[in-house]
C-alpha cells in the first residue's frame, strides 16, 4: 500500500509551527509521507528541517492591519506565494493540508482550495487570526483550542479541542531538571519564558528586580536570541538561556510557577503541567489583542495572574509573584478540574480518516 501525501503549513512564529510538529511526531511515517510548506526565511525552517521534514519555501506577504505601501507589495507577494504552492501541490498530490495559520498559510490555503484538497485549521488563540480569518471559507474542518472562539467560525464545521500539547512536555522529571540547574530542593523555582525570541519589557523588570526576587525563588530565565546579560552571569540561584530545548521538560518539571507572555501553546502546556501563571501579554500596540483575551479567559478560569504591561513594575511583578505563590494551592485545583481533552489524539485521527 502505498502512502499518503500530508503537507503541513503555518509560520511566522514558534507558535505557529510547535503545534504542527507536535503532530507530526505522532503520525505513522509507514501510511503517512509528510512535508511542509512555510515561508522562504522563517522561524518554521529552521524548526521543521530539524526533524527532518521536507520543507518547501515560497513567498508570503505580512498581513497588516494598517495602511501601508508595503500591503501594496504584499498583495503581489501572495499572489506569487500562491503561484509557487501550487506548483508544489501539483507535483506532491497531497490526500490532506493541515494549517496552523501565520501569513504564510493563505497562498497554500487558496492554492489548495483551487486543487481541492481538503484542508483543516487550527487556531490557537481566543479570537481568529487574520490568516485564520481569511482561511475559513476554505477549509474542510477547522479546530479550535477555546470553546469561545467557535462563534467566529461556521457551526456545521467547527470543532472545539483543546490545544495539541507536545507530549515530550508531559515527561519531565524534577530531579533531573534541579540537577541540570544545579538548584536546592528547598527554595521554589521561578521559570521565565518571553517567547521564542524573548520579550524586552519582561526581561527587564526581571532583572531590576532580581535582588528582590532572588531571596524568595531559583530563577530560570530563557530570555531569548541574544539577550544574555553577561554581567548577571554569576549571580547565585540565577540561570539565563537564550532558548532551551532538549531540557525543558526537565526544567517545567522542577518549575514552582513562571511568568509567561499570553500565547496560546505556551499557556495551555503550562495548564496541562499545572504550572500556576504570572501572564503578561503583548499589549494591543505590539498585536491584534489575542494575547490579552488568552490572558483574561485564563484568569477568568482560575488558572493565572494577569498584569498588563503597561501596569508592569519591579512592585507589580513582585506582588503578583508573591500572590500566586501564596495561592498555589487554588490555581492547581482549578487546573485540575479543567475540561482538557487530548487535542493531539483527535487531530491525528481526524487526519487519519483520509488514510
Amino acid at each position: 500500500m502505498s502512502k499518503k501525501k500530508i503537507v503541513f503549513t503555518g509560520g511566522g512564529t514558534a507558535g505557529h509551527v510547535t503545534p504542527n510538529i507536535a503532530i507530526i511526531k505522532e503520525m505513522d511515517r509507514s501510511k503517512w509521507d509528510i512535508h511542509y510548506i512555510g515561508s522562504k526565511k522563517g522561524i518554521e525552517k529552521e524548526l521543521i528541517t530539524q526533524i527532518n521534514i521536507p520543507y518547501y519555501g515560497i513567498s508570503s506577504g505580512k498581513l497588516r492591519r494598517y495602511i501601508d505601501f508595503e500591503n501594496v507589495k504584499d498583495i503581489f507577494r501572495v499572489l506569487k506565494g500562491c503561484m509557487q504552492a501550487r506548483r508544489i501541490l501539483k507535483k506532491l498530490k497531497p490526500t490532506i493540508i493541515f494549517s496552523k495559520g501565520g501569513f504564510v498559510s493563505v497562498p497554500v490555503i487558496m492554492a489548495a482550495k483551487s486543487l481541492k484538497i481538503p484542508i483543516f485549521i487550527h487556531e490557537s488563540d481566543m479570537t481568529p487570526g487574520l490568516a485564520n480569518k481569511i482561511s475559513q471559507r476554505f477549509a474542510t474542518k477547522i479546530f479550535t483550542s477555546f470553546a469561545e472562539t467557535k462563534k467566529y467560525f461556521p457551526e456545521q464545521k467547527t470543532m472545539v479541542i483543546g490545544s495539541p500539547i507536545r507530549k515530550e512536555i508531559l515527561n519531565g522529571s524534577w530531579e533531573k531538571g534541579r540537577s541540570f540547574l544545579n538548584f536546592n530542593t528547598y527554595q521554589p523555582i521561578l521559570t521565565i519564558m518571553g517567547g521564542s525570541l524573548g520579550s524586552k519589557k519582561v526581561n527587564e523588570a526581571v532583572r531590576s528586580s532580581l535582588k528582590q526576587l532572588t531571596g524568595k525563588y531559583q530563577i530560570v530565565h530563557l530570555c531569548g536570541k541574544g539577550n544574555i546579560d553577561d554581567k548577571l552571569l554569576n549571580i547565585p540561584g540565577y540561570k539565563q538561556f537564550e532558548y532551551i530545548n532538549e531540557e525543558l521538560p526537565d526544567i517545567l518539571a522542577a518549575t514552582d510557577i513562571v511568568i509567561t507572555r499570553g500565547g496560546s501553546n505556551a499557556i495551555f502546556e503550562f495548564l496541562a503541567l499545572k504550572i500556576p501563571m504570572v501572564i503578561i501579554p503583548l499589549t494591543k500596540q505590539q498585536s491584534r489583542g489575542d494575547q490579552i483575551l488568552n490572558a483574561k479567559a485564563f484568569e477568568d478560569k482560575g488558572y493565572s495572574l494577569t498584569i498588563e504591561e503597561e501596569n508592569l513594575t519591579n512592585d507589580s511583578l513582585i506582588s503578583g509573584l508573591d500572590f500566586v505563590m501564596s495561592k498555589k494551592e487554588n490555581y492547581q485545583t482549578a487546573m485540575s478540574s479543567s475540561e482538557q481533552g487530548n487535542a493531539l489524539q483527535v487531530l491525528v485521527d481526524e487526519i487519519n480518516k483520509y488514510l
